[in-house]
């Protein structure tokens, strides 16, 4: 009876990646992003050649958009584009894109949809994503670096004179707080979300304030505001019925954070969304703490 390693190593067209040494034709070779954030990690892994199409929202790395198809928008996609692009892998985020998945896995394309919500679940995903192509070591690496930064980050709001009370707002018209990972960020940065208890509901529709004088009832000192890919205006803000007495308007504490910096649910929150929350705070605690 032939021995394990020699039925790996032929004979025949196959040969075990294992045995030759060859793990980089382990995973996926082709794969399709609905979402910014597996693009952007697959970038930094080193392993952009795999991706074969991306989300025209796809931001992160800038030449993504030069280099790669655009197949999809966040809640639709160009199935029969996707199709023809022979992916072995999509990657997709949230329930939102469930009617994209279950178009594509009857078309017989395997699909992984990740759900992270809070920065913890996004570490998760990034492993598991470094993991399927054979970049774990690479992927601890980049990880750590990260973990180890928002340590220091935390470790040096510890020393604010006071923590400042932070609103964010996803949306506008109804107001939407943050999400879970934001609210998280804000809390590493040093300030203390103003509505905790709904950074909980992973849904936006659970994250509305129908009352915009709850927001204003809250007094937050610094409002930051990322308005799902629309320009966040200040003066909007500043223009809203009783909320002239709040003291971020009196104090003009308004900013925006982008959407791709921040509500990306990846990288980009974990390295430029807090570094912009943190210098925000170290900056208002100079002056108003």
């Amino acid at each position: 009876m032939a021995e394990p390693t020699e039925l790996l190593a032929g004979p025949g067209p196959w040969r075990s990646p294992f045995v030759a040494g060859e793990t980089s034709s382990l995973g996926p070779q082709r794969i399709v992003c609905l979402t910014e954030e597996p693009t952007e990690w697959l970038y930094m892994l080193g392993e952009e050649r795999r991706i074969v199409g991306i989300s025209g929202y796809t931001v992160r790395p800038p030449r993504a958009r030069e280099e790669k198809p655009k197949v999809s928008a966040f809640l639709s996609a160009k199935i029969d584009r996707i199709v023809e692009l022979q992916p072995d892998c999509v990657i997709g985020f949230s329930d939102l894109q469930a009617d994209i998945a279950a178009q594509l896995v009857r078309k017989g394309i395997q699909v992984t949809i990740f759900n992270q919500r809070s920065v913890q679940e996004i570490f998760s995903m990034m492993y598991q994503v470094a993991a399927m192509v054979g970049q774990e070591a690479r992927g601890l690496a980049l990880m750590q670096a990260m973990q180890l930064r928002l340590l220091a980050i935390e470790q040096a709001a510890s020393s604010l004179k006071r923590r400042p009370r932070v609103f964010f707002e996803e949306w506008y018209d109804p107001h939407i707080s943050a999400i879970a990972w934001v609210s998280e960020l804000i809390g590493i940065a040093g300030g203390d979300d103003c509505f905790p208890e709904l950074a909980r509901q992973p849904m936006g529709k659970d994250r509305i304030i129908a009352d915009g004088l709850d927001i204003v009832q809250r007094n937050p000192d610094i409002i930051l505001g990322s308005w799902c890919g629309r320009k966040f205006r200040p003066a909007h803000v500043r223009a809203r019925q009783g909320w002239q007495a709040v003291n971020a308007v009196k104090n003009d504490q308004l900013f925006e954070i982008k959407s791709a910096e921040i509500l990306q649910p990846g990288p980009a929150a974990l390295i430029d969304g807090v570094e912009q929350i943190h210098k925000i705070i170290a900056d208002w605690d100079a002056t108003h703490g």
